[in-house]
């Protein structure tokens, strides 16, 4: 009694002090679950009720699949292409093993639950004393040995929630690193399959330019030959060859853009650049369906990664605010050792040699200068700025989604109308072809029409690529692709992806098996809150 009634009284004594002190901060303690701080909520983020175009019947709000959505071009290469650079592309890897690295953090972070200091240490040493010094006995034994071995440890208890609250943290943040890996995957799969659909479109529009360039250099030799016919003058002639030429500098150009994407596309698939058309080979630009389904604006917020990601950085920064609080209150701590201590190396482990000592301790900052409270306020001000900016990656979503439906839906219009154009042109050039050669009418005639020609069907191959890649864009926009790590190499949905609140990682190519989010502790609310995409 005499030994704990000082200690029993020391900390009535501190806890009565701590009551008096922080008064209401300690009520919001004990309603967080014994944790300083604010528990997490997540913010709110204005959508629209609906998309401005969703009366168009080419447009459909219901429910939406758009996690393999490059199957509805239908083309066995594309889908070739999407899996080979989600095996191999080094970007996606490099954001894997940020994953990889946050999930190791996440488990340093967690260990500080558990005693921080827990070691065994043994020394040796040989001594000599002088005799010479203050109070030293006559009869001192100058020299001697010292052998010891002892167990140490030091347990800083998590009375205020600090190292629960680094969890939190450590688990917001290991799940926007998911997040940020399926951002990556959902824009890698959307670029490689706009590449591809680019490298289509320069194909036909190389092959519709050599078309034409045959044609124009056909009438180029009937100019000749009613010339020598003397039927007319060489500005028929001249005017034709102008034409050719004009025709033949899309060549080049042409041929410049198509070796661009062909380097962009070997970098995507993790190649060093290479001549990709044998890969390749001859193709139409990928087709894509009229109408396309878009669900409705609020699903962008449960199936956006670049939503979730912003979320998970706001929840991971609301706990960085209780660890900062923390540093307002005291810290309790124990520390202990327990060893043997002797002279002799026979006798170190005797019963006469052990020792041991246990210390509760506890340590409080009270004149930090405002540093602590600057410290909070700057965490809090850290939080809000992150939840503006998902508030905000929110409306960018949304407006992203609205231009790519826009673009989608003006582009068939326009393909539609190029496709009319380029028919009439068509058809225009072969009849005053027979005509220029019945001497009915001038070259000039002939050289507008096939001029319109090389033209309108350049614009018509890129209005057909612009209508696959806006389609393209809408499921960006929408956040599919993404999906296809929960579902192996395989295209085919596995059972129970509906559910992806805590999905299976999987890093193609590299010996990792399961790198799921850990299952969150006191932040079950939060994970709740972000429903999984259907």
């Amino acid at each position: 009694m005499n030994v704990t009634f000082p200690i029993r009284t020391t900390v009535v004594t501190l806890l009565l002090f701590i009551v008096t002190l922080c008064g209401c901060g300690l009520k919001q303690w004990k309603a967080n679950g014994f944790k300083v701080g604010p528990n997490y909520c997540k913010p709110v983020a204005e959508v629209a009720p609906d998309w401005i175009d969703a009366s168009d019947e080419r447009i459909s709000t219901g429910p939406t699949d758009a996690s393999n959505w490059w199957m509805v071009f239908n083309d066995p290469i594309l889908n070739d292409l999407i899996l080979e650079a989600y095996d191999q592309n080094l970007t996606l890897r490099d954001a894997g093993m940020r994953v990889l690295e946050a999930q190791a953090r996440r488990g340093v972070v967690a260990g500080n639950i558990f005693p921080q200091v827990q070691s065994i240490d043994g020394s040796f040493s040989r001594n000599l004393k002088s005799k010479n010094t203050a109070n030293t006995p006559a009869t001192i034994n100058r020299s001697f040995d010292n052998w010891a071995s002892s167990g140490n440890l030091l347990w800083e208890l998590d009375f205020w929630g600090r190292f629960r609250r680094a969890i939190e943290s450590a688990d917001a943040g290991l799940d926007a690193s998911v997040e940020n890996y399926d951002d990556v995957l959902t824009l890698l799969v959307a670029e490689v399959a706009a590449t591809y659909v680019n490298i289509r479109t320069l194909q036909q529009r190389l092959e519709y330019a050599r078309a034409n360039i045959e044609t124009q250099e056909g009438s180029l030799q009937i100019a000749k030959a009613q010339v020598q016919g003397g039927v007319v003058s060489m500005v028929d002639v001249r005017q034709a060859e102008l034409n050719v030429a004009i025709t033949k500098t899309l060549l080049p150009q042409i041929s410049a853009a198509l070796r661009r994407q062909n380097n962009l596309l070997c970098f995507l698939l993790g190649r060093p650049p290479e001549e990709l058309v044998p890969l390749l080979g001859d193709g139409q630009i990928p087709t894509a369906p009229s109408s396309v389904a878009v669900g409705i604006p609020g699903e962008l917020l449960r199936r956006r990664p670049d939503i979730r990601r912003a979320e998970r950085l706001v929840a991971a920064q609301s706990a960085q605010v209780g660890i900062a609080m923390s540093d307002l209150y005291p810290h309790f701590a124990i520390a202990g050792q327990i060893g043997y201590q002797s002279q002799a190396l026979n006798k170190t482990y005797s019963s006469n040699s052990n020792f041991g000592i246990i210390a509760p301790t506890f340590s409080w900052d009270v004149l930090n200068y405002g540093r602590f409270r600057n410290n909070i306020a700057a965490q809090e001000a850290a939080f809000q700025a992150l939840a503006i900016s998902y508030q905000n990656t929110v409306l960018l979503a949304n407006r992203e989604v609205e231009d790519a439906i826009t673009d989608f839906l003006n582009s068939q219009e326009e393909t539609q109308y190029l496709l009319e154009a380029t028919t009439a042109a068509d058809s225009g050039v072969d009849l005053v072809t027979t005509q220029y050669k019945t001497g009915a009418i001038n070259f000039n005639t002939v050289f507008n029409l096939q001029f319109a020609q090389t033209a309108q069907q350049d614009a018509f191959a890129a209005s057909q690529g612009d209508v696959a890649l806006s389609l393209i864009k809408i499921y960006q926009t929408l956040g599919g692709g993404w999906q296809i790590r929960c579902q192996g190499n395989a295209f085919i949905p596995a059972d129970g992806v509906e559910d992806l609140e805590t999905p299976t990682f999987v890093l193609p190519l590299l010996e990792v098996e399961d790198l799921a989010p850990p299952a969150p502790t006191a932040a079950d609310d939060i994970s709740s809150s972000l429903e999984s995409p259907q």
